[in-house]
């Protein structure tokens, strides 16, 4: 067994010694050479005898203004980001092969250069001639930004320690390669190096680094999942091919809320924002029709409505199917199973389809009874009121439990021209709200007052 090394300092001047001794060699003084422990005495090399400095703590309380921001004029940006850029910080762009990704980054990148801020855009996936004519395409030619087409990691380095810019985009953080890193790029071992390497740097310079990330067939960024830790904040770009809606999702934000969106709409010149996406995915209803429910959630700090639509056709196939867009199927199924059993309504023998209208993805569960309603819906071939919006958690024993910020999805649901509101009936709501509110128990009373059935 390896003997433990034992460290002998000097209290008087902190020098270090092999062996105890009466008088420090270095400053004179008698008796002042104690023998301390190590700091490791764990299996393998650990960290020695040898100790580092120590660091300055401070408390919780602090006098120092927030960070400032770079507003970019794109609204729907800002407020995903939490209010705009936080020089320094380090961000991790996701989302399918041509959702927009370049697209939005590119107009973000020329509209924080108009905003006097220097940004430099890095394309390792294309040359800065296709860049160009992109830019040509979405009427930024003539935008202040500098535009650089290199994969070598040191090299973009260089760039930027020489430049300082404000903005740095990387496109993207897969095609880039370490000299230092014995892999191809794109592996594991390059893209965490890579990462390291540029967030070090954010950090260290105070410039804001943006980096685009492919995702796997899943859905979730591509590489290790260190990268998503090391980052400040993780945005994914969601949206359907067949719909030109295009969502920017926060799901990590350490400067701003998490589970935000920004709504864009893909147009022939680029991404244009949209302010009132209630109005935008509520813009195709048309007369009442059957399967059809209004509902009003929440996404990160924004009520948005969104219309969730069922057909129900019999079956004939032995295991009917159940076909969900936008929705979370577990939470489907669990519904169907709830109607079944303490309702007394089967849906065995019958197809079920669900879609979300707008290619919007809704994951919360306050949107059970708006699920709910628009299967009896179909099922019963009964609209529902089209002047009625639904919210509330449905239990597996049929009740209906009340859901969070209930004023904002009703303020939001007056504001497009909702004059009533089917809810939980101990949601609490305070003042008038201006709606007429009709109070539910549970799941059979919400069958029998709405639907005519008990």
């Amino acid at each position: 067994m390896a003997k433990a090394t034992t460290a002998f300092t000097c209290t008087a001047c902190g020098a270090a010694h092999k062996k105890w001794a009466g008088r420090c060699d270095a400053c004179g003084a008698w008796n002042t050479i104690i023998e301390e422990a190590p700091l490791s005495q764990g299996p393998g090399r650990g960290l020695g005898a040898a100790k580092g400095r120590a660091v300055p703590l401070s408390g919780l309380s602090t006098s120092e203004p927030p960070p400032p921001r770079f507003l970019s004029g794109i609204d729907e940006l800002d407020r995903v980001l939490g209010g705009g850029l936080v020089p320094g910080s380090a961000l991790l762009v996701g989302g399918d092969p041509g959702i927009g990704k370049s697209t939005i980054l590119l107009q973000a990148a020329a509209a924080f250069s108009r905003a006097n801020y220097q940004a430099i855009y890095f394309s390792g996936e294309e040359a800065s001639a296709q860049v160009r004519m992109r830019a040509v395409r979405l009427g930024l030619a003539e935008a202040p930004m500098r535009l650089g087409a290199e994969t070598n990691l040191r090299n973009i380095l260089t760039t930027l320690d020489a430049e300082r810019p404000d903005v740095a985009v990387i496109d993207s953080i897969q095609t880039l390669w370490s000299d230092t890193v014995e892999a191809a790029p794109g592996s594991v071992a390059q893209v965490r190096a890579a990462a390291h390497e540029l967030v070090t740097f954010a950090k260290s310079r105070g410039v804001a680094v943006i980096l685009v990330g492919h995702v796997t067939k899943d859905g979730q960024i591509a590489g290790p999942r260190v990268v998503e830790h090391m980052v400040d904040c993780v945005l994914y770009f969601e949206g359907e091919r067949g719909h030109q809606f295009r969502i920017l999702r926060s799901v990590k934000n350490r400067f701003g809320p998490s589970g935000e969106i920004g709504v864009f709409e893909m147009t022939g010149s680029g991404l244009a924002e949209v302010t009132n996406p209630s109005a935008l995915f509520l813009s195709e209803r048309g007369q009442p029709i059957a399967g059809s429910a209004v509902f009003a959630g929440i996404e990160g700090t924004r009520p948005v409505l969104t219309e969730v639509q069922a057909l129900v056709a019999p079956s004939t196939l032995a295991s009917p199917r159940r076909t969900v867009v936008g929705l979370d199927s577990g939470r489907v199924s669990t519904i169907l199973a709830v109607l079944e059993a303490r309702c007394g309504i089967p849906f065995a023998g019958l197809d079920v389809f669900l879609n979300v209208a707008g290619g919007m993805k809704v994951a919360e569960p306050a949107a059970d009874l708006a699920i709910a309603g628009a299967l009896l819906s179909a099922r019963e071939d009964n609209a529902l009121p089209p002047e009625a919006v639904l919210f509330g958690e449905i239990s597996l024993s049929g009740a209906l439990r009340p859901v969070s910020q209930t004023e904002n999805r009703l303020k939001e649901a007056q504001k497009l021209g909702f004059s009533q509101a089917i809810l939980p009936d101990a949601s609490k709501v305070e003042g008038q709200s201006g709606m007429a509110l009709r109070r539910i128990t549970d799941l059979t009373a919400f069958v029998g007052e709405v639907f005519g059935a008990g």
